[in-house]
C-alpha cells in the first residue's frame, strides 16, 4: 500500500501553476502576500514557483522559502524539468526554507514522448532515476511527477515510478495533465499503482488535475478513496485553460463528508478528526486575496466561496433558513471565515476601525501600506455614505497590485456626450518626477483616454480587455475596470477602482503599462535563449 502520511496533504500551486492563467502575473510583493496567506491557511505544501524559467521566479521562490519556510511552517516546493540546471536552481531557491521540497517532472505518455520530448521509453527509464537521485543528493523531499499519466500506458508507468522510487522519490504525482480522465478512470489509475508498483509504500501518492471537463474536483476525491494521500490545487481552482482542481471545493468536501471519506482513511465512519490540517476559516480570506491580486473575479454561483454560496433567492427556502439553517446549508458559512459581525465604517471612522476590518479580511497592512490605505479610504467615506468590504478590498488591491511606478496618473479630464466628439487631456508623472500631458479623440470617453496615454508613453501594445463592474451596489457605487495588454504574445494586467469609471479605466491603464515596462526591464536567465514556456503538468 501506498505511504499514508494519516490524513490527506493539500499541496497549493497557485503561485505556479495558478499563475499561469493568463493575465494571471503576480509581482514578489503579490506572491508573497499569497504565500504568508497560504501559511495560515495552513496548507502542507506551497508550490511556490519554477525557479529555472526567470531571475523573477527564482527571487519569488528563494524569499517565500526566507520568509515563509519557517521549520513549523509549511514544506516550500519548487518546480524543476528532469535536468540537472533546472534542479540545482531549484535546490538553492528552496534552500532557506526549513522543510525543502525538489518537485521534478518528465513526461511518460507516448503522444509526449513522441511529439514533445522526442525521446524513448528506453531514454526516459534512464532520464528519471539520473535525476531524481540527483535531486535527493540536493534535499531529502523528492517529488517526481508522471507528466500526462492520464494517457499513459500504465505498464511503462509502473516501471517508471519503480525507478523514481529506488532513486530517491518520497512522493509520486499523477496528473491530469489535459483535463481528460473520468472519476472511475483516475480512480482506477490510482489503485493500479497501489497495486502493480512493489515499493509504492515509500512514498505518497499525490494526484494533480485540470478541470476541462468540469471534473477535476470529482477525480480528486475519487483517487483519495483509492490511495491518494496529496492533493495539489489551487485558490479558486485557478489555472492553465480551465484551471485546476479547486481547493477550497476539495477541503470542504472532505470536511462536510468525513463520516463518508473516514472509512476510506481507515478511521471509524463517526470520527471527528478532520481529515486535512486546513484552517478552514481562513479559506474566504485567503480566496478574496487571490482574486484581488490576480484580477481574476470569483463567479458568484462558484462553490463554497462565491458570492451567491450562502444567498437563497427563493421564499421557501428563506423560509426554511429562518427556522433553521440546515433545512437549505450543508455548510456553516463561519466555517469558511464569513461573519455576520460587521464593523459599519464611514467617514467618521478611524484608523483602528479601519486597521481592524482590514485584517479580518486578511490584509496585513502596516507603515505606508496603511497610510496609503486610510488615505484612500477617508478620499471615498467623502464620497459614499458606507464604505463596504468590497469597497475596502478595491482599495487595497490597487494599492497592492503596483510594481515600480515608471508612471503615475497626474490627472485626466474627458468630454463627451451626444453629437460631440469624445476627447480626453491626460497628464502623467514620470519616476523622475516630469510632468508631460497629452490630449487624444476616440470613439468614446475610455478609447480617448487609451489613446493619449499611448501616445505618450509610445510602447507597442494591443488592448485585449476593457471589463468593468460595480463593485458594490448604488449610485454611489465604485467601479471596478480590469484592462489587459498584449506585446509579443504576453499578458499584462491592470486594474483599479474609483466612484468615476474613466478615472478608474486610465489608472488601470496606467497599471498595465508599468507591468508592461517592468516586464521589458527583466531579462531571463540565459539572455541567449526565449523565457522557458509554462510547465503543463
Amino acid at each position: 500500500m501506498a505511504r499514508d502520511p494519516g490524513r490527506v496533504l493539500i499541496f497549493d500551486t497557485t503561485l505556479r501553476d495558478g499563475e499561469q492563467s493568463p493575465g494571471a502575473s503576480l509581482n514578489l510583493d503579490e506572491k508573497l502576500a499569497i504565500a504568508q496567506q497560504l501559511a495560515r491557511l495552513r496548507v502542507d505544501i506551497i508550490e511556490a514557483g519554477f525557479p529555472f524559467a526567470s531571475p523573477g521566479d527564482f527571487d519569488a521562490v528563494q524569499t517565500i522559502a526566507r520568509q515563509v519556510g519557517r521549520p513549523d511552517g509549511p514544506v516550500i516546493c519548487g518546480l524543476a524539468r528532469a535536468t540537472r540546471g533546472d534542479i540545482k536552481a531549484c535546490a538553492d531557491a528552496v534552500a532557506p526554507a526549513a522543510n525543502q521540497r525538489i518537485h521534478t517532472f518528465l513526461a511518460t505518455s507516448d503522444i509526449h514522448l513522441e511529439h514533445k520530448l522526442r525521446k524513448s521509453r528506453a531514454e526516459v527509464l534512464q532520464i528519471v532515476p539520473e535525476m531524481v537521485a540527483y535531486a535527493r543528493s540536493l534535499v531529502d523531499d523528492v517529488e517526481f511527477s508522471c507528466e500526462d499519466a492520464g494517457r499513459s500506458d500504465p505498464e511503462f508507468m509502473y516501471q517508471v515510478i519503480e525507478a523514481a522510487i529506488a532513486a530517491g522519490a518520497t512522493t509520486i504525482n499523477i496528473p491530469d495533465t489535459v483535463g481528460y480522465a473520468t472519476p472511475a478512470e483516475f480512480g482506477a489509475l490510482i489503485s493500479g499503482i497501489d497495486a502493480h508498483v512493489p515499493s509504492i509504500g515509500q512514498a505518497v501518492i499525490s494526484v494533480h488535475g485540470h478541470n476541462d471537463l468540469g471534473l477535476a474536483v470529482a477525480n480528486f476525491l475519487e483517487a483519495v478513496k483509492n490511495g491518494a494521500r496529496q492533493l495539489e490545487c489551487t485558490i479558486n481552482g485557478i489555472g492553465e485553460r480551465a484551471g485546476n482542481a479547486s481547493l477550497e471545493e476539495l477541503v470542504m468536501a472532505l470536511h462536510v463528508r468525513r463520516s463518508y471519506f473516514n472509512g476510506y482513511l481507515g478511521r471509524a465512519e463517526d470520527s471527528s478528526e478532520p481529515l486535512t490540517g486546513i484552517q478552514t476559516e481562513e479559506i474566504y480570506k485567503t480566496s478574496r486575496l487571490v482574486s484581488n491580486l490576480t484580477g481574476m473575479a470569483v463567479q458568484p454561483n462558484k462553490a463554497i466561496v462565491g458570492a451567491n454560496a450562502f444567498a437563497h433567492e427563493s421564499g421557501i427556502h428563506q423560509d426554511g433558513v429562518l427556522k433553521n439553517r440546515l433545512t437549505y446549508e450543508i455548510i456553516d458559512a463561519r466555517t469558511i471565515g464569513l461573519s455576520d459581525n460587521r464593523i459599519s465604517l464611514g467617514k467618521l471612522s478611524g484608523r483602528s476601525a479601519v486597521r481592524a476590518r482590514l485584517e479580518e479580511l486578511g490584509y496585513q497592512l502596516e507603515g505606508e501600506d496603511l497610510n496609503d490605505a486610510f488615505a484612500r479610504f477617508k478620499e471615498l467615506a467623502d464620497r459614499k455614505r458606507e464604505i463596504t468590504d468590497r469597497d475596502l478590498e478595491a482599495i487595497v488591491r490597487q494599492n497592492a497590485q503596483q510594481i515600480e511606478s515608471y508612471y503615475q496618473l497626474a490627472g485626466v479630464q474627458v468630454s463627451c456626450g451626444r453629437d460631440l466628439r469624445a476627447t480626453a487631456t491626460v497628464t502623467l508623472r514620470t519616476s523622475d518626477g516630469e510632468e508631460c500631458s497629452q490630449a487624444a479623440i476616440g470613439t468614446g470617453p475610455v478609447d480617448a483616454v487609451c489613446q493619449a496615454l499611448n501616445g505618450l508613453v509610445q510602447v507597442p501594445n494591443e488592448l485585449v480587455e476593457f471589463s468593468v463592474k460595480s463593485v458594490t451596489e448604488g449610485i454611489d457605487a465604485m467601479g471596478e475596470v480590469t484592462i489587459r495588454l498584449r506585446q509579443d504574445g504576453r499578458l499584462y494586467s491592470g486594474h483599479a477602482a474609483d466612484t468615476d469609471v474613466v478615472v478608474a479605466a486610465a489608472q488601470a491603464f496606467v497599471n498595465a503599462l508599468n507591468r508592461l515596462v517592468s516586464g521589458q526591464k527583466h531579462s531571463p536567465l540565459h539572455p541567449q535563449r526565449a523565457p522557458l514556456p509554462a510547465p503543463a503538468l
